[in-house]
């Protein structure tokens, strides 16, 4: 009956919310597993168990003569470590807490900081996938040369939040379409195994071929990731605006559209995923 108000200042309150992001973050890479050490450790044998797939079809297939002159295993990698983290963003958007959730139930919790979190989660676990990866490679296999570091994490940093992007769109769709929404995700990860360009060099598509690929933000970012990793590589099909702008008009129609699907949030919405 009697409580003291206190009033909060900004600073504190942006404390509390990146608090409750933190922790958020931390129960989202637990999801997959209790330990959270293991929900690590799967994920980086889920990505090596890709890098070795795609080293054999390239073997087995005699692709390799079509790869950039360079390390193979790193022309494989900057496509496969790219792919992972665009696509596990855009599921772990999707899987997010929406307004109907049982978590939306306690005060200090939001969409905004559930959506951050899953975000913030499936990063963490790639880049210290990604970086675990490279560090192995390093010490195992051989020396590892990248030409610019710091333009090719830029391109994962871009993937990753296209990926928030085109999630965005899936989560607002979602309460209102739950199954077409899960069966267009579904597509469009698998589709990516063959649009985003990974298998291939993008310099080397003839013209009838490139309106196929240049749709796609992640087609754009694999090969400008691969301009920075090779020194001899010079990406002329890609750019870097394009997936930049493309992102910010998903995301800013992502949020319209979440902040419209929570306005007439119903609880019956839990019942139909």
């Amino acid at each position: 009956m009697f409580q003291r108000q206190t009033r909060e200042t900004r600073l504190g309150t942006a404390a509390n919310i990146l608090e409750l992001i933190y922790h958020n973050t931390v129960r989202s890479i637990r999801k997959t597993h209790s330990n959270a050490l293991m929900s690590i450790l799967m994920n980086i044998l889920q990505t090596v168990i890709f890098v070795a797939a795609f080293f054999l079809l390239f073997s087995v297939l005699g692709m390799r003569g079509s790869a950039i002159r360079g390390d193979f295993m790193v022309y494989i990698m900057s496509g496969i470590f790219l792919y992972m983290v665009h696509t596990r963003t855009v599921t772990a958007i999707l899987a997010s807490e929406g307004p109907a959730s049982a978590m939306m139930k306690h005060a200090p919790m939001t969409t905004a900081i559930a959506i951050a979190s899953a975000a913030l989660g499936s990063l963490y676990i790639q880049v210290l996938s990604m970086g675990l990866v490279l560090y192995f490679y390093h010490v195992i296999w051989g020396p590892l040369h990248i030409w610019d570091p710091a333009g090719a994490m830029g391109m994962v940093m871009l993937s990753w939040f296209s990926g928030v992007a085109i999630g965005m769109i899936f989560l607002a769709l979602k309460p209102w379409m739950p199954s077409v929404v899960n069966i267009l995700s579904m597509i469009y990860t698998r589709a990516n195994m063959i649009a985003s360009g990974k298998m291939f060099v993008a310099n080397t598509l003839p013209a009838t071929m490139l309106p196929f690929f240049n749709w796609n933000p992640l087609f754009h970012t694999i090969d400008q990731a691969r301009g920075f990793a090779f020194i001899n590589y010079s990406p002329h099909n890609s750019s870097v605006d394009y997936p930049l702008y493309v992102s910010l008009v998903l995301l800013m129609i992502g949020l319209m559209g979440e902040f419209y699907t929570r306005k007439h949030a119903s609880m019956s919405w839990s019942a139909r995923r």
